[in-house]
């Protein structure tokens, strides 16, 4: 259902009774990127699927920065009557959810990140990459979703997502297809990598528990999940084998197993 906020309209979807889980996706997901998980974890947890802003069905006018998102996300917790959550983020998803977790760190009961970064640590990093994210929402919005998404699915990072059967890459494709020119530029121009602030300073602030996911193909997200468990002294980090970005797509047994583990222990 939608719940407003200002002039946004987030979507959400609850299902299931327990302690609360919120699921966010990345950049192309939206909250039907978790749906084999749902069954799953709906015995014990309040899941709750976001569709995050440019995205799904969640309706956004303006570019929204991180930061804005956040203080969204607490007074829809607060709609939700939620003063604590577990917090479960993808990619895109793990930088909002790693966000929330610094600017509100008492709203957060457990904090999980599969292929996230906390940001880029210099301002040149920072400027160069915003400036990479603008320059591809124009592209969006003068060539079309199709033709992004054709790029897109052919970048080295979804390399190991080639072997999936055809089923799964079909669907992933048709999810990515069904979004907006305009949403998801919006989504890189407000809460793109280089358009986030930097949280690497703040690591070493966060006490509460964080479980670090990689996949063991992706070199680039194992080097940042291991520079980020050395900062978190409270993180618990797993590479996992024969998986590369997306972990709940490609190995989703494992991720299933070690996600439930870590939840059962800290909650």
């Amino acid at each position: 259902m939608y719940y407003t906020i200002d002039r946004k309209q987030y979507w959400l979807k609850e299902v299931g009774s327990g302690p609360p889980l919120l699921l966010l996706h990345g950049f192309t997901g939206s909250s039907e990127s978790w749906q084999q998980y749902v069954e799953k974890w709906k015995d014990r947890f309040r899941v709750l699927l976001l569709d995050l802003p440019g995205h799904g069905k969640t309706k956004t006018q303006a570019p929204i920065r991180m930061e804005d998102f956040c203080d969204d996300l607490g007074q829809l917790l607060d709609q939700l009557s939620i003063s604590k959550v577990n917090l479960l983020g993808y990619s895109l998803g793990g930088r909002a959810a790693l966000s929330f977790t610094v600017m509100k760190p008492e709203r957060v009961q457990s904090l999980m990140l599969e292929s996230a970064s906390p940001g880029l640590d210099s301002p040149d990093e920072q400027l160069a990459r915003k400036t990479k994210d603008e320059a591809l929402a124009e592209r969006i919005l003068e060539q079309g979703v199709t033709s992004f998404v054709d790029y897109w699915e052919n970048l080295p990072l979804f390399d190991s997502q080639n072997k999936l059967p055809d089923s799964i890459q079909n669907r992933i494709r048709q999810e990515r297809l069904s979004h907006t020119e305009r949403g998801l530029a919006n989504s890189l121009i407000g809460m793109g990598t280089g358009a986030q602030p930097s949280w690497w300073g703040e690591l070493g602030d966060i006490r509460l528990p964080v479980l670090l996911l990689a996949g063991e193909m992706d070199q680039k997200f194992v080097g940042i999940a291991e520079e980020m468990h050395q900062s978190m002294p409270s993180s618990e980090l797993k590479i996992i084998p024969l998986s590369g970005h997306a972990i709940h797509v490609e190995q989703p047994q494992k991720f299933d197993t070690i996600v439930h583990e870590f939840l059962l222990g800290n909650v």
